[in-house]
């Protein structure tokens, strides 16, 4: 089972979302939440409990912790929980602040029901997921200032690593490919965020199809 908290501060989006999560098999809704600040008090609750979330389904527009803030300090206080964005905006600059503060997907609100699954799954696969429409935006303007050159700071074998995470591959499948174990994996993909200045493995995937490492279009998520 996949535990998922949903931070909403709406009331309506939150009863909805967790109508339809309900419904799914593998997934299991373990809190809500209608801030960042009470998402913080929640995750504390349930690390205490044994029952930390997998995922966070997290609104970004709120009052007076934002989900960006609380996306930083979740990623912060909890590395393994992932963080998958999900919001009526779809502007750059909010959704590189999402990133940078270590969102493991982006969609907006008006995505079909079956793609906020499949964000949340890819989410806890470790994979990339982001609305086609956002993916586009950020192509040419994620981390701008991390250019190819950076590529001369990764090894040979951290190349190859990068190759297979953009092409959605999870560290499992990464060193399944490579032979390596799942331990040399993360610390692999650890030196290559460290490397290039960035913070989560959305955006080394990103910044590896804007470069050219990988054939992969925006559109096919």
């Amino acid at each position: 089972m996949i535990r998922i908290l949903i931070v909403d501060d709406h009331a309506v989006v939150r009863r909805g979302l967790l109508a339809f999560l309900e419904t799914e098999p593998d997934l299991e809704v373990v809190g809500v939440a209608g801030g960042g600040q009470e998402a913080l008090a929640q995750l504390r609750h349930l690390d205490g409990q044994g029952r930390l979330p997998d995922v966070v389904l997290m609104d970004l527009r709120m009052e007076p912790m934002d989900g960006i803030e609380a996306t930083r300090r979740i990623r912060a206080d909890h590395a393994d929980v992932e963080v998958v964005a999900l919001t009526s905006f779809g502007e750059t600059a909010r959704v590189q602040a999402a990133l940078e503060a270590g969102a493991s997907g982006y969609l907006l609100k008006d995505a079909d029901a079956d793609n906020v699954t499949a964000a949340i799954r890819a989410a806890h696969r470790g994979d990339l997921q982001l609305d086609p429409a956002v993916a586009r935006r950020l192509m040419s303007s994620l981390r701008p200032e991390t250019s190819r050159s950076s590529l001369k700071e990764l090894t040979a074998r951290e190349l190859d690593v990068l190759r297979l995470l953009a092409s959605g591959r999870a560290n499992k499948e990464i060193a399944a490919e490579l032979s390596l174990s799942e331990r040399t994996t993360r610390t692999h993909v650890s030196s290559i965020l460290r490397k290039l200045g960035l913070n989560s493995r959305t955006q080394a995937a990103l910044w590896a199809v804007r470069e050219g490492l990988v054939d992969v279009t925006p559109s096919s998520g």
